[in-house]
C-alpha cells in the first residue's frame, strides 16, 4: 500500500522458518549421528518419513547424509529416489567388497542420490540374491557409512525382531516412531515404545520424538488427546499433514510438497538436529 516506502519487516511465520532453518543448519559436536526410524507397523508413512527428513537435512545443510534401509528383504526406500538415480548395487554389494573403500567416490559406487543431495543405500529387493542383514552385517556398514558421512537414518523394516535391530538400536542416537492417525496405529506406535523400554532401550524412547503422519484436516480420532498420550512418553510430538505428492508413493520432491508440509519436515529436522549440538 506505500508502494515500497515502508518495509514491514519479516512475518512471524517467515521468522519461524528462518530460526528453524539455522537450527538444522548448526554444527554438529560429533563426527557422525545415526537417526532410527521405526514402526511396528507397515504402511503408516515410515519410509516417507525418513526420506522427507534426510532430504531437508541434506538440503539445509553442507554436510552428507545417506538413508539406508534395513527392511530384511528389501524395503521400498528406493521407491523414493527417481528410477535413473537408482544404484544398481547394494548394501550386501558395498559389504562384500569393504576391504576396497578407501574413498567416498568407492562409497558412491553403491549409492544413488537425490536432487536434495540425500543419498539411498538400499537392501536389496530379492530374498535369495540379498538375505537379509544380520547384526554383525549392520555393525560393518555402519563403519563404512560413519568414514564418509555426518549422518545415516536407518529406515528399518515392519516389526521389532529381524536379524541387525539389535546393532540398530546399540548403535542409534536418536530414534523417530511413526504413528498414523488411527486407533491400531497409535496402538502399535505405545508397544514400539513400550518395546523400546522394556528391551534395554529405555534412554533411546524417552528421548525418541514421536511422528503423528498423514494427519488430516478432519481426523478420525482425537489428536491433541494421542499427542497427550506420547507427549508423556517421549521428548517430542510432531505432526506430518496428508499431502498429495505424499500419497503417491514415488519418489519424494520437496519443492511439490505443500507449503506445511514442507515446514513439518523442517520442524522435525530441526528437531533432530538439537540433539546434534
Amino acid at each position: 500500500m506505500s508502494r515500497g516506502l515502508i518495509n514491514p519487516g519479516e512475518s512471524r511465520a517467515e521468522r519461524h522458518r528462518r530460526e528453524l532453518c539455522a537450527l538444522v543448519r548448526g554444527p554438529a559436536v560429533s563426527d557422525h549421528h545415526r537417526i532410527v526410524v521405526l514402526s511396528m507397523k507397515g504402511g503408516v508413512g515410515k519410509t516417507t518419513t525418513a526420506v522427507g527428513l534426510g532430504a531437508v537435512l541434506a538440503e539445509e545443510r553442507g554436510d552428507r547424509v545417506i538413508a539406508v534401509d534395513a527392511a530384511p528383504h528389501g524395503g521400498t526406500l528406493l521407491d523414493r529416489l527417481p528410477t535413473p538415480l537408482r544404484p544398481q548395487r547394494h548394501a550386501r554389494d558395498l559389504l562384500a567388497r569393504r576391504e576396497t573403500v578407501k574413498r567416498y567416490s568407492d562409497v558412491r559406487a553403491f549409492t544413488g542420490q537425490a536432487p536434495s543431495r540425500l543419498e539411498f543405500l538400499a537392501s536389496g529387493t530379492d530374498p535369495e540374491g540379498y538375505p537379509a542383514l544380520s547384526d554383525g552385517d549392520y555393525r560393518h556398514l555402519a563403519r563404512i557409512v560413519e568414514r564418509f558421512y555426518s549422518i545415516c537414518i536407518t529406515d528399518c523394516g515392519t516389526g521389532m525382531l529381524h536379524p541387525a535391530m539389535r546393532a540398530i538400536l546399540d548403535l542409534a542416537d536418536q530414534v523417530i516412531v511413526v504413528c498414523p492417525t488411527s486407533v491400531d496405529g497409535a496402538r502399535s506406535a505405545l508397544a514400539t515404545v513400550d518395546w523400546l523400554e522394556t528391551n534395554g532401550y529405555a534412554a533411546l524412547a524417552r528421548s525418541c520424538v514421536t511422528v503423528l503422519s498423514r494427519v488430516a484436516k478432519s481426523p478420525s480420532i482425537d489428536l491433541d488427546q494421542l499427542e497427550r498420550h506420547f507427549s508423556d512418553r517421549c521428548r517430542r510430538v510432531l505432526r506430518i499433514p496428508e499431502d498429495p505428492h505424499l500419497e503417491e508413493g514415488g519418489p519424494v520432491d520437496l519443492a511439490r510438497l505443500r507449503p506445511a508440509t514442507h515446514l513439518a519436515y523442517l520442524e522435525l529436522a530441526a528437531e533432530v538436529a538439537a540433539v546434534f549440538r
